[in-house]
């Protein structure tokens, strides 16, 4: 670990989190200390409990037990102004089919903006993102004509909409085309320079390791290995821990 509980600089703490489906634990004892403004890369097979873990952290899930503090307040604390701190890219897009690119992004923004000012400020903060992802050709399409990968690039900007201070990305380079995960680089270099904490999961051993400060192996539930990216020796530290090739 490369801080102490209860630090001024800690973003995220997780102790002894669990979670179970009936008699199958997804998540055994999970710990995890995350600093303001750092980056961790989570490797893991299938089934390892990478999505689980994001969508307790996201707020969107409870564990059966153990504890997650976000900023030092108890996650199931954790109302509007908490998270709202919160960005996810999952597996699910969680846009509506029905609106536009445009139009998704102002539906999502509302949800987030407590004053006149962050309101005000909101139709720039669209126009930023679409240009971000290069869909300014396709801000009033509706959602549902997209490809998968055009709506993977509107669901990070959907994200992002709100400037959350820790982004969870679920796998973000799923069904992504090499210009759309180039874009994700350039995005996610761009909110590393802003500060924002990152907690993303990948099977890309290579790029997750060129993105990441630090790395952990969630293996069968548990973190097996944390070490820093300079330490990191690709596949060869991923099989010692998992004893499986990454996918």
């Amino acid at each position: 670990m490369i801080a102490q509980a209860g630090s001024l600089d800690v973003a995220l703490e997780v102790h002894g989190l669990c979670k179970s489906f009936g008699r199958q634990q997804a998540l055994r004892g999970v710990d995890l200390l995350v600093r303001d403004g750092e980056r961790l890369a989570i490797f893991g097979p299938n089934g390892a409990g990478k999505t689980t873990l994001l969508r307790i952290l996201a707020g969107l899930a409870r564990p059966t037990s153990g504890q997650a503090r976000l900023w030092g307040v108890d996650l199931r604390d954790q109302e509007g102004e908490g998270r709202r701190r919160i960005g996810l890219v999952s597996h699910g897009a969680f846009l509506y089919q029905d609106l536009t690119v445009a139009e998704n992004l102002g539906y999502y923004g509302q949800l987030y903006a407590t004053n006149r000012a962050e309101r005000g400020r909101l139709n720039q903060r669209i126009a930023e993102l679409i240009e971000w992802i290069e869909m300014d050709y396709y801000r009033d399409r509706l959602v549902r004509t997209l490809s998968r990968g055009m709506q993977q690039r509107v669901s990070l900007a959907r994200a992002m909409v709100h400037d959350p201070a820790l982004l969870l990305l679920d796998e973000p380079y799923a069904g992504l085309d090499p210009r759309a995960a180039a874009l994700l680089d350039q995005m996610l270099e761009r909110c590393s320079a802003a500060g924002q904490t990152m907690l993303f999961t990948s099977h890309d051993l290579e790029r997750g390791a060129r993105l990441a400060q630090r790395i952990a192996i969630l293996h069968r539930g548990r973190i097996v290995h944390e070490t820093t990216a300079e330490a990191w020796q690709g596949a060869l530290t991923y099989e010692r821990y998992t004893g499986a090739e990454p996918a």
